[in-house]
C-alpha cells in the first residue's frame, strides 16, 4: 500500500539541474513528446533530451527549432546502470518512451526510485508493471519518488474518467460505485508499433510460463494487496454486451476494447491504493461501440474473435512471421496530417449503491496513440516538474509516493492541465 509522504511535496524538493529529461527522444513518440514540451512547457522549464546516440539526439534537437538549440543532451544506454543513475540524479522528472519496457525499462525505474526522481512512461505491459511494483514501490516511498506508469492513451483516459466520476458521486453523497463500464464511443487513429511490440514481448515472456499467464489474466494483477480485494466473481475483458445493460440510453451491442485487459487493472489498482474509495462492489469493464444496427451483435462477436486471433497469431511462429510483415514496427508512426485527423471519445457509466446513475466523458482531438498521447505524457511530466499554483480550484497533487497510477499520483492536477490543453474531462448525473 502506498504511504503518505507528509514531509515532502514537489515544490520543496531539492533543486536539480534539469526539470524533465525526455528519455527516448530519438524515437517517433519521443520526438512528439520533446516537440510538445518545447512548445508548451512554462517559460524557464529546464528540459533535456536523452537517448543512446549523441548523433541522433543532436539531429532531433536541431529539428526542434531555435527554442531548443541549447537543450542539454544526455547519452545513456538502457542497460548502462551507471549512466542511468547519473541521468536520474540530474533531473526532477524522467519521461520515457523507450519500450518494450520489459526489455528496456527496469533499470531506469530502479534508478529513479533510488534517486527520489519522479518517473512517467507509456507502458501497457501488465507483467512489467507488476515487477516494477514489487521491485520499486517501497524504495520509492522511502525516497519520495512518484513512479507513474501508463501516462498515455494507456491508461490516462480510463483512470481519470473514473477519478472524476468518483469525485462527483462523493461530493453528491450518492453512495459508492458498483457496475462501471467505459464505452469507447468514437475512436480514430492507429495502434503504435511500440504497443504491438509490447504485446509481442509479453506473449513471448508468458507463453512458456503458466504462472505468468495466470498473473497476466488476473483482474487484480496490479493490486497492492490481492488478499484484501473483494470477491466479485468473473470479470472478463472479452465482454460482448447489450448496451442497454450498461445504461438505458445506449443502443446496440458493444464489443471488447483491445486495451481493456490492461486499463482495467490500472483502474482497479487506483481503487485499492485509495483504500477502495470507489467501493467494495466496484466492478469495472471496457467495451467499444460498433453501431446500433441489427447486425451489431454479429460485429461485436467478430471483434471479440478477431482480438483472440491476433493474440493467438502472435504466439505461433508461422502466423507471427506473417503478422510482423503487416503490423507497424517500433519507431514507426503516421504522418502529421493523419495524426491531426485522429480523435477519441470515451464515456464511463456507473450505478451507485443508492441506485443513482452517473456518467463521465474524456474526449480529445489527435491520434490517440501518438499526438494525443504526447500531450498526456507531457502534461503528466509537467504536473510533477513545475509549480501547479496557477491551476483552478487549488488543484494539488495527492500526497503520496511509490509506484502509483495517473489518478493516485497526479489526480486533479493532471485533469486541470489536460483541460487547459484542449481535453474535455467532465462528469454528470444521468
Amino acid at each position: 500500500m502506498t504511504g503518505p509522504v507528509s514531509d515532502r511535496n514537489i515544490d520543496s524538493r531539492p533543486e536539480r539541474e534539469l526539470d524533465i529529461i525526455v528519455y527516448g527522444a530519438t524515437g517517433f513518440v519521443g520526438k512528439l513528446l520533446a516537440e510538445y514540451l518545447v512548445q508548451h512547457a512554462p517559460a524557464g522549464t529546464k528540459i533535456g533530451l536523452g537517448g543512446r546516440s549523441l548523433e541522433k539526439l543532436t539531429a532531433v534537437r536541431a529539428g526542434l527549432g531555435a527554442a531548443a538549440a541549447e537543450l542539454p543532451l544526455v547519452v545513456a544506454d538502457a542497460d548502462d546502470s551507471t549512466a542511468l543513475k547519473a541521468l536520474a540524479e540530474r533531473t526532477r522528472v524522467v519521461a520515457t518512451t523507450v519500450g518494450p519496457y520489459a526489455k528496456y525499462g527496469h533499470q531506469l525505474v530502479h534508478e529513479c526510485a533510488a534517486a527520489g526522481t519522479h518517473y512517467v512512461d507509456l507502458t501497457g505491459e501488465v507483467l512489467f508493471h507488476r515487477e516494477s511494483i514489487d521491485a520499486n514501490h517501497e524504495l520509492a516511498v522511502s525516497t519520495g519518488a512518484r513512479i507513474v506508469h501508463s501516462c498515455g492513451f494507456d491508461s490516462v483516459p480510463s483512470d481519470l474518467g473514473v477519478h472524476v466520476l468518483h469525485k462527483l458521486i462523493e461530493a453528491d453523497g450518492a453512495g459508492e460505485l458498483t457496475d462501471t463500464t467505459l464505452v469507447v464511443t468514437s475512436l480514430r487513429g492507429g495502434v503504435s508499433g511500440g504497443t504491438i511490440d509490447s504485446l509481442r514481448t509479453q506473449i513471448d515472456v508468458s507463453k512458456h510460463d503458466a504462472r505468468l499467464r495466470k498473473l497476466a489474466a488476473s483482474p487484480y494483477s496490479l493490486s497492492p494487496d490481492r488478499a484484501s480485494e473483494p470477491d466479485l466473481g468473473k470479470q472478463s475483458d472479452a465482454t460482448v454486451v447489450d448496451g442497454r445493460k450498461i445504461d438505458p440510453s445506449l443502443h446496440g451491442w458493444k464489443a471488447p476494447f483491445f486495451m481493456a485487459s490492461y486499463n482495467t487493472r490500472v483502474v482497479r489498482r487506483s481503487n485499492a491504493l485509495r483504500e477502495w474509495a470507489y467501493g467494495r462492489k466496484f466492478k469495472y469493464t471496457e467495451v467499444m461501440d460498433v453501431g446500433s444496427s441489427v447486425v451489431s451483435p454479429v460485429i461485436a462477436g467478430g471483434v471479440a474473435v478477431g482480438l483472440g486471433a491476433l493474440i493467438a497469431g502472435l504466439a505461433l511462429p508461422p502466423t507471427r512471421f506473417l503478422l510482423d510483415k503487416v503490423l507497424p514496427s517500433p519507431g514507426e508512426g503516421p504522418s502529421e496530417d493523419t495524426q491531426s485527423k485522429g480523435h477519441f471519445t470515451l464515456d464511463v457509466f456507473t450505478v451507485t449503491t443508492t441506485g443513482a446513475r452517473y456518467t463521465s466523458r474524456v474526449r480529445a482531438k489527435g491520434d490517440p496513440g501518438y499526438s494525443a498521447t504526447a500531450v498526456m505524457l507531457g502534461e503528466s511530466a509537467l504536473s510533477l516538474a513545475v509549480s501547479n499554483a496557477e491551476l483552478p480550484d487549488n488543484a494539488a497533487l495527492p500526497n503520496a509516493a511509490g509506484v502509483l497510477t495517473p489518478a493516485t499520483a497526479l489526480g486533479d492536477v493532471l485533469v486541470e492541465r489536460l483541460r487547459r490543453s484542449g481535453f474535455e474531462i467532465s462528469a454528470g448525473r444521468l
